[in-house]
């Protein structure tokens, strides 16, 4: 069994409450139904004491089966009765266009399964809002996001999730005897990883080596062999002034591949930050060097954003 699948998240969350009551229930049902009013019908059943609330099979959702909270049964048996098997759960093609796809899809949590261009399951996942799960595959692998199986969870907390996920990937294991190219382990096709910050450059092996050279020569071989070199307080991973992180902020969203260097470690840079000053001739931090010139601090490079300047900067 491949490790548990990352929960895709959304801004755009719309979901019934997990503990609401049979008026709010109804509400958030008619909400659907407006969202959707051409495939789909609300059809209410008593089961006494308890109402069942289905939404009815369409020609493009399978069916939906919300179930008010039981406290004699576990949540986790709760909705593994009402998902659909994987195998009988309704294939529905997606859509080239964005506007029709959010149309198709619902914006609910639950679990999805996504099938290639030979109908071949690709991936199961699970999500917070699945057509915004489907419309991010279909951006990014629209040869492997042709068609999608949906299986909306009834109480969608991470554990009700990741169960119906379970539930899918076994019914597929057992019946192919192999894991979804995009659930094996290593694949990221299909999950977001989060992009991989450069390490911080060091002047020194640490303070207690006697330097062979200059401290300010070394600065001065820094900030012109590398094109564009961030002196801050604090790693660019984990900034320690709030100047420090816009700058970083600022590089990073322009997609710079630039340098950076902690004035704060005396460890390995020790006597860097009063050395950089009279180098610079620039009291304060952070300060930012493009070929070798230094451009200034966070204010700086702020005014040059909102100007447009930054991008020809760069390209120098």
């Amino acid at each position: 069994m491949p490790d548990t699948p990352h929960l895709e998240a959304s801004e755009s969350l719309w979901h019934v409450p997990e503990r609401c009551s049979r008026a709010t229930t109804h509400e958030a049902l008619a909400g659907w139904r407006m969202w959707k009013p051409e495939s789909t019908s609300l059809a209410c059943a008593r089961e006494n004491p308890k109402p069942i609330l289905r939404l009815e099979r369409s020609t493009n959702l399978p069916s939906i089966l919300l179930k008010p909270p039981s406290p004699k049964r576990l949540r986790n048996l709760t909705v593994v009765s009402a998902l659909n098997k994987l195998s009988e759960t309704e294939l529905v093609a997606v859509p080239s266009e964005s506007e029709k796809l959010t149309e198709r899809f619902p914006p609910f949590p639950g679990v999805y399964a996504v099938y290639g261009q030979n109908d071949d399951l690709q991936f199961i996942g699970i999500s917070r809002s699945i057509a915004a799960s489907v419309l991010s595959h279909r951006k990014s692998v629209p040869e492997l996001c042709c068609s999608v199986k949906v299986g909306v969870v009834d109480e969608p907390d991470r554990t009700a999730l990741t169960q119906a996920w379970k539930s899918w990937m076994e019914e597929h294991i057992e019946a192919t005897g192999k894991v979804p190219p995009g659930n094996e382990s290593g694949n990221t096709t299909w999950v977001r990883q989060p992009p991989r910050k450069k390490a911080d450059l060091r002047l020194t092996p640490g303070r207690h080596v006697q330097l062979t050279v200059p401290l300010e020569e070394l600065i001065d071989r820094l900030v012109k062999e590398n094109k564009v070199v961030a002196f801050i307080k604090g790693s660019r991973s984990a900034p320690l002034c709030g100047f420090s992180q816009k700058v970083v902020g600022i590089l990073e969203g322009e997609g710079v591949d630039f340098e950076s260097m902690d004035v704060l470690d005396e460890e390995y840079n020790c006597g860097l930050r009063e050395t950089l000053k009279k180098y610079s001739n620039w009291p304060t931090f952070p300060q930012v060097f493009v070929n070798g010139e230094l451009v200034g601090g966070c204010d700086i490079l702020s005014s040059m954003q909102e100007k447009g300047e930054l991008a020809t900067l760069f390209k120098k």
